[in-house]
């Protein structure tokens, strides 16, 4: 048998009643923290509670599985962990490995910091988009930055979740993170991140020094955060009710706004740059067909083309509002060649 376990979020105080049973009848009990730091104090505790093998285990032989599957075969075993047992990935694919094994599982679920953060910072948890993770090693944060862009563009809010490398005992400071976002936005140029854009920096949610702290990154790299673990919450568009209790749960550095209001999306981007771009073109390449009529289809239709594209962007079809004004682009920059005029980029 092998049972899933998680801690929840408060230490050795959050293990509920029906998983100190299971500590307590199991053969072998391995510890990840891999996911998040335990104490040295809730360590013992948990240890204490345990009556057969305890483990502290790193994230390879977690992410190997081959020991904890084999032992699980012929013994009952705990894979116990930090929040709930599946936020993590690596659990979810361990538990599948198991049952194609023929090994029985169970899970005890437990309260996970990423949602209770939500609750805690008074935001809607539907609102919440895609998650993602921003490493200190990584060359670009490119990922993480499109993934706020998209989540601002629908009005959500975007948990960053920060490297912690257990080996190191490294977890990556939110200041660093946030810095790391503002130089990425630089080479992107998509307004998405500025130091007046909103944000929350939760930490340590669940024990008694959580802290939650939030205001426009130019406030936010001036605090000190204290121990981790931290989270980086992106906010998008605030419902009415949610920028009312952050205000009253959260210590606020500034007053709560909403990002969505100043991102726009990439087609409209490349629109409000393109379309008075090639307008211009046609404009200036025109009097040098004045009077050819083989030529005034073509400038007829290169016209059509700038204004469907700024009919379609107005429905909402982006894509074709894009073809379209490229359309246009070629014909004014075919019609600029032939009298020997460069194209306008």
């Amino acid at each position: 048998m092998l049972w899933f376990v998680g801690l929840g979020i408060s230490g050795v105080k959050s293990i509920s009643i029906e998983a100190q049973e299971i500590l307590s009848i199991a053969d072998i009990v391995y510890l990840e923290q891999f996911t998040s730091p335990i104490g040295k104090t809730d360590l013992e505790k948990i240890k204490k509670l345990t009556k057969g093998e305890f483990r502290p285990v790193k994230r390879w032989l977690v992410e190997d599985g081959k020991e904890i599957l084999k032992n699980a075969k012929s013994k009952n075993v705990v894979l116990l962990s930090y929040g709930d047992p599946y936020i993590a990935t690596t659990h979810i694919e361990l538990r599948t490995r198991a049952i194609q094994e023929k090994i029985k599982t169970h899970s005890i679920h437990s309260s996970s910091s990423l949602t209770s953060m939500i609750g805690e910072c008074g935001l809607h948890f539907y609102k919440i988009g895609r998650v993602t993770t921003i490493m200190s090693e990584m060359k670009s944060l490119t990922t993480p930055y499109f993934v706020i862009y998209k989540n601002v563009i629908e009005g959500n809010h975007t948990v960053l979740l920060l490297e912690f490398n257990q080996d190191e005992d490294f977890f990556l400071d939110p200041k660093d993170a946030l810095l790391a976002l503002i130089n990425t936005e630089k080479g992107q140029k998509r307004k998405v991140i500025t130091p007046s854009t909103y944000a929350i920096v939760p930490s340590r949610i669940g024990f008694k020094d959580q802290s939650i702290i939030s205001g426009k990154i130019s406030s936010l790299l001036k605090q000190d955060f204290g121990k981790p673990p931290h989270a980086i919450i992106i906010t998008g568009r605030f419902h009415f009710t949610e920028s009312d209790a952050l205000k009253i749960l959260v210590k606020c550095l500034d007053e709560p706004y909403d990002n969505s209001e100043k991102t726009k999306k990439i087609p409209i981007q490349m629109m409000e740059k393109y379309v008075p771009m090639v307008r211009e073109a046609l404009e200036e390449v025109e009097p040098f067909y004045k009077g050819q009529k083989e030529y005034k289809v073509i400038l007829e239709n290169a016209e059509l083309y700038i204004q469907d594209a700024e009919k379609f962007l107005e429905d909402g079809q982006d894509e074709v509002a894009i073809l379209s004004i490229g359309y246009a682009d070629g014909l004014v920059d075919a019609l600029r060649l032939a009298k020997g005029l460069e194209p306008k980029m």
